[in-house]
């Protein structure tokens, strides 16, 4: 069997390198170099493949076309809005796929960056950097009204973390069951817009979920809360928030996720009330191997 990983953090990871060979039999090819790859890049860079270990990239049908001997996809973190699902049914490709193993990491992140941009660390930090002592410490995260968009593994684990802080918690998703077993009640978009002090979203990317956060709500936020994306680029209106933080509709906007990667908008990441982050959220060691070792417990099932 050949195995092609995509993945540039798998592919350098000496563990998974290693804990990889030990279950496959067969030709192996890694990231190496730690490409991006453009759609004809990774046309060929796959072109031989029977397995794949795939990240970010766009798994498109035009693409699988020209991948006649892939049976198996799995997925290098949880996200599968970058893979078309119904596609990969049509051609008889089996997609192997474990929800949540990244969530402390995406979660902690979260948090740091409410404390971060509550109290004023990141700000500050800037201004003493360029020469300005200005002593604003901002406020407290702790008792703030918080709104979740999207209340999954990210988002739960999101609210296990603030319980500490006392924080009045709002969450919104579109699957009601989510919230059988938790201490947290369904609220709507438009009472979470409207109340709370801090909104972060953890949704998929889809048609619905496209610009989800845009001129139209921004207007509602009437708190100027701090907004948060540690999601998915497309979530976001670049264009509206720039022009939502212009206006002081909101108070700062902290992101890990661009349209455009690894070229996101200069216009959003130069600007001092702008948290940004190079889509770290899932990427700390324990989570790089935690998702490897699902990916690769992924593959040692379909070769069983």
């Amino acid at each position: 069997m050949k195995v092609v990983v995509t993945s540039s953090s798998f592919s350098q990871n000496k563990a998974l390198v290693k804990e990889l060979k030990e279950v496959v039999q067969g030709d192996i090819v890694f990231n190496e170099e730690g490409k991006r790859f453009n759609p004809q890049e990774l046309e060929a860079f796959l072109k031989e493949a029977e397995a794949a270990i795939v990240g970010l990239d766009h798994i498109t049908p035009e693409l699988l076309d020209k991948l006649p001997h892939l049976k198996f996809i799995s997925k290098y973190g949880v996200g599968l809005d970058n893979i078309d699902l119904k596609a990969c049914e049509e051609r008889g490709i089996k997609i192997g796929w474990k929800p949540g193993v990244n969530k402390l990491s995406v979660a902690e992140m979260v948090l740091g960056y409410m404390l971060s941009l509550s109290r004023n660390l990141f700000q500050s930090s800037l201004e003493l950097k360029s020469g300005t002592w200005k002593k604003n410490g901002g406020g407290q995260l702790t008792g703030k009204t918080v709104g979740i968009i999207g209340f999954g593994h990210i988002g739960q684990e999101v609210f296990r973390l603030l319980k500490p802080f006392q924080c009045k918690i709002l969450a919104n998703d579109i699957n009601n069951n989510v919230f059988q077993n938790v201490d947290v009640f369904q609220t709507s978009k438009e009472e979470i817009y409207q109340s709370c002090d801090i909104i972060t979203v953890h949704t998929p990317l889809t048609k619905e979920t496209q610009n989800l956060l845009n001129q139209q709500t921004f207007l509602q936020m009437k708190q100027k809360p701090i907004i948060i994306n540690s999601a998915r680029g497309g979530l976001v209106n670049e264009d509206d928030i720039i022009e939502a933080l212009n206006k002081k509709q909101i108070s700062a906007y902290a992101v890990d996720a661009y349209i455009n990667e690894p070229n996101p908008s200069t216009e959003l990441t130069q600007r001092n009330d702008v948290f940004c982050t190079p889509h770290i959220g899932g990427n700390s060691r324990e989570a790089v191997l935690a998702m490897g070792r699902a990916a690769i417990e992924n593959i040692k099932e379909f070769i069983k």
